[in-house]
């Protein structure tokens, strides 16, 4: 199994309260931030964008926050290439 395929087993939040995960408003941010040491937040997100989910925080992003990211490049095939050339580019602009 690639790890594509098995991130979920890796995930910060596959040991709490899956419901949380679904949360409205002023929920999401608390969710946002189980994510945000996640060593698997890149996986998730681009699962959550390639297969259009429309509920809960994935990757540390909300629907509404994945929606507009997917309105503003509606031809990207497949996001992880877009997530990791975006990680690079901020981890190099950090080391600068």
């Amino acid at each position: 199994m690639s790890r594509l395929q098995d991130w979920s087993e890796d995930a910060a939040c596959r040991t709490g309260d899956s419901e949380a995960l679904f949360a409205d408003g002023p929920g999401q941010a608390r969710v946002k931030t189980i994510c945000t040491g996640c060593t698997v937040r890149t996986e998730c997100l681009h699962d959550a964008l390639d297969n259009r989910i429309e509920w809960g925080v994935w990757g540390g992003m909300t629907e509404r926050e994945r929606r507009a990211l997917l309105r503003g490049r509606p031809h990207v095939a497949s996001w992880m290439k877009v997530l990791l050339d975006g990680k690079a580019a901020q981890s190099g602009a950090r080391s600068d």
